[in-house]
């Protein structure tokens, strides 16, 4: 629908086919980008999980690859969009750069409408997010009105949500909430991660815009720019790969967990800020050239664009090491009937971090009156932007480190139904006594009686 305002579009060249006025066209505009994040927001929460759910009965080193090849595809595929996709609609046609994406998404609308029998996963009973939110609101109700005895064998404010301690829901289903909780934190350090990440298509494409972007005779395309964070995850994946067969799960008494990985990426988003920073003061000292862009003619840099790369890179490192190990840890470390809820939680705080960049860049360019992030790059100080957000995250990073042992226990058995219930492990614990029981009558021929 966007496609069909811009002037492009048209039965010759003097006359364009569309006659909306530039008020109405913003409006189209908005009314389709909100409609686009509602349709991005639901397919990321959902094909992911779905997808991993055929895994299950798997370990952590079969799960973080299935994630690191998810999430490499994703990028390959991502990586085609920006190379082409970005060049038609810079170079040739916006209205193609549109068009093509509706081609595309009709098509897998009628793909998914053709393969919905396989596509179908029901989830076990009781396992939906208002039976989570149910269980935060009854713990919550019952600790209220029973404040005086909270000490009376409670070890978590969420068991008040049990039948046995006064609440409305079963053991199983208040267990599965406090699993859901505990990765509450691994969440919120992800916030500031995603803000940094969305420096991409803010302050770094801003950096771009600003700076020379013709390469050859060529115009290089903004957005092509993102291959350049994708190329480190492109290439990681097998190298990931190979370090996760030979040391991260070599062994099951000594093995370690990923939340290594999302330390490490943390410190690479932290570090590629911090080079956008100097890369920001390294702009300014090249003289001012003209450049057109979109037919219009700007002031910018004549320093090549391509000096912006190393914190490209460095964010797609931190994206190749941080995204498939929250993945792993959200669905390993929750019970099998809450995994699909872990992993929605995971996206809206993902998508939080989305408007906590967004928060930072208004309250500088408000508080700083336009210095720390101007309209005009040459005339402003976005370095001290860039800094301030990397001593954020460094501060962020030694926040989760801190953290980072809670989420060691990847060999644990999360899927059984009564984790968390007494009578649960004894049952379990007598089941397996009496399978080794029966395997030793079974194998007790061998022996000798005085054996």
């Amino acid at each position: 629908v966007v496609s069909f305002p811009f002037e492009d579009i048209y039965i010759d060249r003097r006359h364009v086919l569309h006659t909306l006025p530039k008020r109405e066209q913003k409006i189209v505009f908005y009314f389709a980008l909100l409609t686009a994040s509602l349709g991005i927001g639901g397919i990321r929460a959902i094909v992911c999980p779905l997808s991993a759910y055929n895994l299950e009965d798997c370990g952590p080193k079969e799960l973080l690859s299935f994630f690191n090849w998810f999430y490499w595809l994703v990028n390959l595929n991502s990586a085609v969009v920006f190379v082409s996709i970005s060049y038609i609609q810079q170079s040739v046609a916006r209205n193609l750069g549109f068009l093509i994406p509706f081609v595309s998404g009709i098509m897998a609308i009628i793909t998914i409408h053709m393969m919905r029998g396989e596509m179908i996963y029901k989830p076990k009973a009781e396992s939906s997010l208002l039976t989570t939110f149910g269980v935060i609101g009854s713990a919550l109700r019952t600790r209220c009105v029973r404040h005086r005895y909270l000490s009376a064998g409670v070890t978590n404010w969420l068991d008040h949500a049990k039948e046995n301690h006064g609440g409305q829901y079963s053991e199983i289903q208040v267990e599965s909430t406090k699993s859901l909780t505990r990765l509450f934190p691994l969440f919120t350090f992800q916030i500031l991660y995603r803000t940094c990440v969305m420096q991409i298509p803010s302050g770094y494409y801003l950096q771009t815009m600003n700076s020379n972007l013709h390469f050859s005779g060529f115009v290089f395309p903004i957005a092509a720019m993102n291959v350049i964070s994708i190329v480190p995850l492109l290439i990681l994946v097998p190298v990931l790969e190979c370090i996760n067969s030979s040391c991260l799960f070599s062994s099951k008494d000594t093995g370690h967990s990923p939340t290594i990985y999302i330390v490490v990426g943390h410190l690479s988003a932290a570090l590629s800020v911090m080079v956008a920073g100097f890369s920001e003061i390294h702009r300014k000292h090249f003289p001012q050239v003209e450049q057109t862009l979109s037919e219009e003619v700007l002031l910018v840099s004549s320093m090549p664009c391509f000096h912006l790369a190393p914190q490209y890179i460095l964010l797609g490192v931190a994206e190749a090491l941080v995204t498939p190990s929250c993945a792993l840890l959200s669905f390993r470390l929750v019970p099998e009937r809450i995994r699909g809820i872990s992993m929605h939680f995971l996206a809206l705080f993902n998508g939080a971090g989305c408007f906590m960049g967004a928060f930072f860049v208004q309250t500088a360019h408000a508080g700083t009156q336009g210095n720390w992030f101007p309209h005009l790059l040459h005339e402003g100080k976005l370095e001290r932007f860039f800094f301030f957000l990397a001593s954020l995250m460094m501060v962020n990073t030694l926040g989760f480190w801190t953290i980072a042992h809670r989420y060691n226990k990847l060999h644990e058995d999360y899927t059984s139904e009564f984790r968390g219930s007494l009578s649960g492990e004894k049952l379990l614990k007598h089941g397996k006594a009496v399978k080794h029981y029966d395997s030793v009558l079974e194998s007790s021929p061998i022996f000798s009686p005085m054996k």
